[in-house]
């Protein structure tokens, strides 16, 4: 969690000099693609085709900033609602990832709620659902509290829980009772050691924590609602839920593996090739650096292939 490359990456995310430069770069070389599935909805929808045609469910990810208006936030609501119909009448199998902050929660957690529930609602309609991102703990709490109440009236969110953060059994507990889907992530900001794990081996054996308290509710579930998205790309945390599933010999419907698009795709081929249900979290847009730069800063190994890809651009450029 303390990796110096780590952290100079996650820096320079925060640097719009440096992202306006990697986007540009981004934009030439096509490096991202792999990881984007695109910076317009029409893009993204052709990326998908493929995992559509083998059935291969996705969750859409629109990436976006934080708003600054409200009107900001109309517009993202709006376009929320807009991927959902595109998915519908694509007829691709997925839902979306709602971001909060673009949904005004830095400028009214009412106004948030209230655009969340014209998504939640819409996406209801379509007999489709939405699952709520974790952002950095500065929001946990207000996040919590809209996915508490969406979940009440439409009974179709999800949301992720981070395992880095030593409140994350708690809200756990405080979920459990809505019986929404919950993606169980290990978490992608820099936390302070006041409130966050910092080694991986401890990020690690709380994941595991939070993983067993949730298949044992499973087990004693009074009834349908509750499901577990396991979503990490860690070889040994993987195994470690195949076994536990098996163990437990849980039925498909009640959990699924969650993965990046283009991270760890010996992964996913594993997973898949063990008949467990399986999604792919699918970002577009055109705010895709600062995301692209903390999957990076995940997985520092992923900055190989970027520049791998930049030398080969480079040398087709300079041969033509």
């Amino acid at each position: 969690m303390t990796n110096p490359l780590r952290n100079l990456i996650f820096w320079l995310s925060t640097k719009k000099t440096v992202t306006h430069s990697i986007g540009r770069l981004g934009t030439r070389y096509g490096f991202a693609r792999r990881f984007i599935a695109g910076e317009a909805l029409d893009e993204a929808l052709r990326a998908i085709a493929p995992l559509s045609r083998d059935g291969q469910p996705i969750i859409l990810n629109h990436l976006g900033e934080n708003v600054s208006t409200p009107e900001e936030a109309l517009r993202a609501r709006d376009g929320y609602v807009q991927i959902l119909r595109s998915l519908r009448e694509a007829g691709i199998t997925g839902n979306i990832a709602v971001k909060l902050t673009q949904l005004g929660l830095d400028l009214d957690p009412q106004l948030c709620l209230s655009l969340t529930h014209d998504i939640a609602a819409a996406a209801a309609a379509m007999e489709n659902s939405i699952e709520i991102d974790m952002e950095g703990s500065a929001y946990t709490e207000a996040t919590l509290r809209i996915l508490e109440e969406i979940q009440k009236q439409h009974g179709n969110a999800g949301v992720a829980v981070q395992a880095y953060l030593f409140r994350s059994q708690g809200d756990l507990h405080r979920l459990a009772p809505l019986k929404p889907k919950i993606r169980l992530v290990k978490g992608a900001y820099r936390e302070p050691a006041s409130i966050a794990f910092q080694k991986k081996s401890d990020v690690d054996g709380n994941y595991r924590t939070l993983l067993n308290q949730m298949l044992d509710w499973l087990i004693h579930s009074d009834g349908p609602g509750l499901r577990v998205a396991v979503a990490t790309h860690d070889p040994a945390l993987i195994d470690y839920a195949c076994a536990k599933i098996r163990q437990l010999s849980l039925p498909p419907k009640q959990y699924e593996f969650q993965m990046l698009l283009g991270i760890r795709r010996d992964l996913q081929q594993k997973v898949l090739s063990q008949g467990h249900p399986f999604r792919v979290y699918v970002p577009f847009g055109e705010a895709w650096v600062p995301y692209f730069m903390r999957r990076l800063s995940e997985r520092p190994a992923n900055l190989s292939f970027v520049l791998r890809s930049l030398l080969a651009e480079n040398k087709k450029t300079n041969s033509n």
